[in-house]
Parts: structure tokens; C-alpha cells; sequence
């Protein structure tokens, strides 16, 4: 049975469409690079001191790449944790409408997207990879601290502080990835085949939602039940975001001088698009999960300027102490649930 996307179509799709990086000559390039795997190297010891969490230092594995590898892992992973409903996704008799629109245009679309993340991403923890790389996306780093001005050396270790974090949090806590997986999976296995109700759940959505920066086409084509678990992923991936912002803030002013200056200037440019990406980021609702985004680092730091790290630290010993949706806006909700 042909899959629902055609993978390699995928890859080909981004990479084509992948925008260009800073035109450097070979000899600054391989510089930038060498650095940023020293830093990436330097971020482990000061981040397992604020988290106090542990994952083994032999399994730190930091990979510099460029836009069209990012591309590539990210297909990758996508066919990884889509693998266990292949057979649902490409279409089975309850499934007409998937199987109808084929694994080329989905191939297609599916690079489009990841062509223009690519474009926008600092660096990535492989989640769901078997090999558990970070991966630090050397044209974006470069071209995002030009654009901001600061020193590249600084800027270079504040990222790779961010994306150790998100490697400790995956080695350091054993049931996550699968729990993370788990969520996707069940997501995708509410996935409703009936064309008619999704254009109707469209068009309702878009007279309830006037403004386009309240959400994105895929909060529209969800059905109540989808939404449930989105929402669940959400605060998910809102407290692993809002927790390395708060490690590397808090690292930052140890080992990155300039780190007050970049964080500034880094958050006027999460603000700022320009029309044709600010559209983009609208379609795809990526403008409400970075205000989530924020609001898991308000949960976090609400929480630890309570109690502490150490009693934090609750939040990984089980999908129960994962803070629930309600709960990312109200870390005292959280705190009493859970550490009682």
C-alpha cells in the first residue's frame, strides 16, 4: 500500500525550496562551525547545574547543519512517529478522503512547510530520531545574530544553552519521548475522514473567528476531540520551550555577558514579520502557540520562584505531573495538584 505521504518527494520538495544562507567564503563558514560545536559542548556542565538533571554527557551528540539537513531530519522524524498509523494515513476505506488526495500532494505540501521552517529554526533537539542529535542550523544562527546586532560568540553559546536544555530533558526523563510520541499518535488516529464536516467546521470557525491572529487553518479543520489532545501537546511542548527559556536565562548571566542585550533584541524580532511570513505564521497558527510559548515560561518561573528547582523538578516524574492546560497559566494550580 503506498504510504500517505511520498517521503522522498518530501525531501526533494524542501530542499528545493529551502531559502539560501548568508553568502560566507569557506573559511569563516568552517569557523562558525567549529564554534558553535565548542559551545554546544561548553552549554552541558552549566545547564546540568541550574536543571539538576542528568543525561549521560556520551549520548551528547551535536550535529552543525545546514538548511536542506534540517529538512531531511525532520521528514525523517515525521515518518518515524507516523509509522505505527501508516496504514490509516494512506487511506483505508474509512479514510476515502486521505486516500484521495495522495501521497504526492501531501509530499509536496509537507515540504513547502518545512522549506519555511527552515529558514526560521535556531536549532532542534531530535526527539523523535533514533539517534537523539541536536542539531544547530549554522545559516540561521549566523543570520539571526547580523540581524540583531550582537556578538556572535555569545549569541552562538545563548542558543546552544536553549537546545542542551531540551537534550536534558529527553535524557534525563525516560518515558518522555514516548509519552510525547503516545499524544501524537492518538492525535492522528482522530483524524476525521469526512470532508463535508471539516469544510463545515471551516467556515464556522472563520465567522466565529473573525481576527486571522487568533488561530490557524489546522485549529479550524480539527475536530473537538483533535483540539482535546492539541491541547494537551500544547502545554506539553509550552513547559519544554518555557523551561529552556528560563534555563538559559538563568545560566546566561554566568557565562554570556551580553546575555540581557540579546535576550531584548531577540524578542522584538519574535515579534516582527514581515506580510508574506506573518501570513504564513496566521495559516499555520504558529502566532498562539508562541504566546503559549511564553506562558510556559511564566508557568515555570511561577513555580520555581515559589518552591525551588529541586521541587520542579515533580513536573518529570510521570505524564500525571505534566501540568495540564489549564494549569500553564496558573502555576498554583499546579503546586497544589501536584506537590500538594
Amino acid at each position: 500500500m503506498r504510504d500517505a505521504v511520498d517521503w522522498d518527494l518530501a525531501i526533494a520538495t524542501g530542499e528545493r525550496f529551502a531559502p539560501q544562507g548568508p553568502h560566507d567564503d569557506r573559511e569563516t563558514a568552517a569557523a562558525a562551525v567549529r564554534q558553535l560545536r565548542r559551545a554546544s559542548e561548553r552549554a552541558v556542565q552549566p545547564v546540568r547545574d541550574v536543571t539538576g538533571l542528568e543525561a549521560p554527557f556520551e549520548a551528547h551528540r551535536s550535529v552543525v547543519v545546514g538548511r536542506r539537513a534540517w529538512v531531511r531530519s525532520n521528514v525523517e522524524q515525521l515518518r518515524t512517529v507516523t509509522a505505527p498509523v501508516a496504514d490509516m494515513l494512506a487511506g483505508t476505506d474509512a479514510n476515502p478522503v486521505v486516500r484521495a488526495v495522495g501521497s504526492r500532494m501531501s509530499a509536496v505540501q509537507m515540504g513547502t512547510v518545512l522549506a519555511w521552517l527552515s529558514g526560521k529554526v535556531l536549532g532542534q533537539y531530535e526527539a523523535f530520531g533514533a539517534e537523539g542529535r541536536l542539531l544547530l542550523v549554522a545559516p540561521n544562527i549566523v543570520h539571526a545574530e547580523r540581524q540583531l546586532d550582537v556578538p556572535p560568540a555569545d549569541f552562538r553559546l545563548w542558543v546552544c544553552l536553549h537546545e542542551e536544555t531540551h537534550r536534558v530533558q529527553f535524557g534525563a526523563v525516560p518515558w518522555l519521548s514516548s509519552h510525547f510520541i503516545d499524544e501524537v499518535h492518538t492525535y492522528l488516529g482522530l483524524i476525521d475522514s469526512n470532508a463535508g464536516s471539516a469544510l463545515t467546521r471551516i467556515v464556522s470557525g472563520l465567522r466565529q473567528r473573525p481576527r486571522a491572529d487568533e488561530g490557524g487553518l489546522i485549529d479550524l479543520l480539527q475536530t473537538p476531540e483533535q483540539r482535546e489532545v492539541l491541547d494537551r501537546l500544547t502545554a506539553l511542548m509550552s513547559l519544554l520551550e518555557g523551561h529552556a527559556d528560563v534555563v538559559m536565562d538563568a545560566v546566561g548571566p554566568r557565562i554570556v555577558p551580553t546575555v540581557d542585550v540579546i535576550r531584548e533584541r531577540f524578542n522584538v524580532r519574535r515579534q516582527q514579520s514581515g506580510t508574506l511570513d506573518g501570513a504564513l505564521r496566521r495559516l499555520l497558527g504558529l502566532n498562539a502557540k508562541m504566546r503559549q510559548y511564553v506562558e510556559g515560561a511564566a508557568f515555570v518561573r511561577g513555580v520555581v520562584d515559589r518552591v525551588g528547582m529541586a521541587e520542579f523538578n515533580a513536573v518529570w516524574t510521570s505524564p500525571q505531573t505534566l501540568p495540564r492546560p489549564r494549569e500553564i497559566a496558573n502555576p498554583s494550580a499546579w503546586i497544589a495538584r501536584v506537590l500538594g
